[in-house]
């Protein structure tokens, strides 16, 4: 039966890292908004051009065009047994906009719908964020404290130096947590509602929350 996986938490809970790791375990595909958006850009599509548009002028994009570029990827043939959608839904309208793309790509066909919530403290993640480096050539992710580098200040992979980003402090990490319990935390209620939430507790190594997941997930 095709997967259709997406999941939920607060900023640095370790969606990305985890989301990886099992789009390569199930052999899906990983689709991130940002970087879903970014190609479009980069491939010169009509979506691509308008969402440049606001990009340029420093505005978001529209929640109408997320949800269409989203569309587009999710009925190409790599997602046919499977999808992993990460970034994507933040809000209850964008759970919205989800529903109605799932009506149309997936019909009258069943498929196993799971949304899964990384719960951690909020003071594990500023501590995440604030020690938070990475690679600007390869986008490779490291932690100072949980994932440091081989090599201080040097990518395992590509040998770059690393960056920090200038977000990653402890004033803007707050702010966007408090986006975060206005806007994204509401989903949990949503899909608790519809019986398709699972809950892991995302406070571990890698390798540690990784198990949990594949409890929850398998």
């Amino acid at each position: 039966m095709k997967k259709e996986l997406i999941f939920l938490g607060p900023p640095a809970c370790g969606k990305g890292t985890q989301t990886n790791k099992l789009a390569e375990y199930f052999g899906y595909p990983h689709i991130d908004t940002g970087s879903l958006l970014r190609a479009e850009i980069m491939s010169g599509s009509e979506n691509g051009q308008i969402a440049k548009q606001f990009i340029d002028k420093g505005q978001l994009v529209p929640v109408w065009l997320v949800g269409e570029v989203i569309k587009t990827r999710l009925k190409q043939d790599d997602c046919k047994n499977g999808f992993i959608l990460d970034g994507f839904p933040r809000s209850l309208e964008q759970a919205e906009i989800l529903e109605d793309i799932k009506k149309e790509i997936d019909g009258n066909n069943q498929v196993d719908f799971r949304a899964t919530y990384f719960d951690i403290d909020t003071n594990i993640l500023i501590e995440r964020i604030v020690n938070r480096r990475s690679c600007p050539k390869c986008g490779e992710i490291y932690n100072l404290l949980s994932k440091a580098p081989k090599i201080e200040g040097k990518c395992d992979k590509c040998g770059a130096d690393l960056t920090q980003r200038k977000d990653d402090n402890e004033e803007v990490a707050k702010a966007r947590f408090d986006t975060y319990n206005r806007e994204t935390a509401p989903l949990i209620d949503y899909y608790k509602n519809k019986n398709v939430l699972s809950s892991i507790n995302a406070d571990g190594t890698i390798d540690e929350v990784w198990e949990r997941l594949l409890e929850v997930i398998e």
